[in-house]
């Protein structure tokens, strides 16, 4: 498969990660059941994973939770999330850029049966933990909606999984629509330390799709320390960038493309929570 994720050889002794590692473009993960798959193997790390699980119509697809809790989030389409005694009936959305969908939650120790009479795309958004908490139905209704940024930064984020609007162990996962031809994650800051109060250590993907025919984004990552993370990558629909370390941003909106990513983050912290720092080179006027 081209440009797959390449991971040290030696365990114990990884090698400084190159851009080639960390921007998964599309269809370099594919697998008979998914179009993206990366797993914290793949990833190079210990908790964040995302699967996308396109269905036929009447198509259904098995997920196996694990050692990981899930959130069932609908790209395109709808679906019905079956957990043990629990049906979930998600009414999904049109596609990414028409608005907040509804979502389900899958506990660790599951198995989901995921079914679509219509047909669509589904985010599988995953994180290792240790608590099984219930499965849950996530209205689309009590999807926090920010507007973060101005001007040539605005953009829409959907905190439907951040970590005071739905109750996880570890997963953190939100959506960001940025408008054709603006920045945002900007300014670019890090989660790669635990400082208590101050940062929390998080892996992060981004997952791109961007609207209309032959767009493209770009995303930066910069390096936080000595041979971390460094990468310039342009993004179309269906790659994804991993974030271990760093600093990350801007995410950049190809003019008349609006861009969406979906953020999944996870950590080793006991307290589930998003704690960043701004990178002091470009703080002024956007704190």
């Amino acid at each position: 498969m081209p440009d797959a994720p390449k991971r040290p050889a030696t365990p114990g002794a990884p090698t400084p990660p190159t851009p080639t590692d960390l921007h998964i473009r599309h269809g370099a993960t594919t697998t008979p059941d998914h179009t993206l798959a990366i797993d914290p193997e793949l990833a190079g790390w210990s908790h964040s994973g995302l699967r996308i699980v396109a269905l036929e119509p009447g198509g259904r697809h098995t997920l196996t939770a694990g050692d990981s809790e899930w959130i069932v989030l609908p790209l395109e389409g709808g679906c019905t999330v079956r957990v043990g005694d629990e049906t979930l009936r998600l009414l999904g959305r049109d596609s990414v850029f028409a608005s907040v969908t509804d979502f389900a939650y899958v506990p660790r120790d599951a198995q989901a049966q995921i079914s679509s009479d219509a047909g669509g795309r589904f985010a599988l958004a995953g994180a290792k933990c240790e608590r099984r908490l219930p499965a849950r139905y996530g209205p689309a209704s009590e999807v926090p909606v920010e507007s973060r940024g101005s001007g040539d930064c605005a953009r829409q984020v959907r905190n439907f999984a951040s970590a005071d609007a739905f109750a996880c162990d570890k997963l953190i996962a939100v959506e960001v629509i940025t408008p054709g031809g603006n920045w945002s994650s900007y300014p670019p800051h890090k989660h790669d330390e635990h400082r208590p109060g101050v940062e929390a250590e998080l892996e992060e993907i981004y997952y791109f799709e961007i609207d209309g025919p032959n767009g493209f984004g770009y995303q930066r990552v910069s390096p936080s320390r000595a041979g971390g993370a460094d990468v310039l990558a342009e993004v179309r629909s269906g790659d994804a960038v991993l974030v271990p370390d760093g600093w990350h941003g801007p995410s950049i909106a190809q003019p008349g493309h609006d861009m969406y990513y979906l953020n999944v983050m996870a950590g080793p912290g006991q307290t589930r929570e998003w704690r960043i720092c701004f990178h002091p080179d470009h703080t002024e006027g956007y704190r």
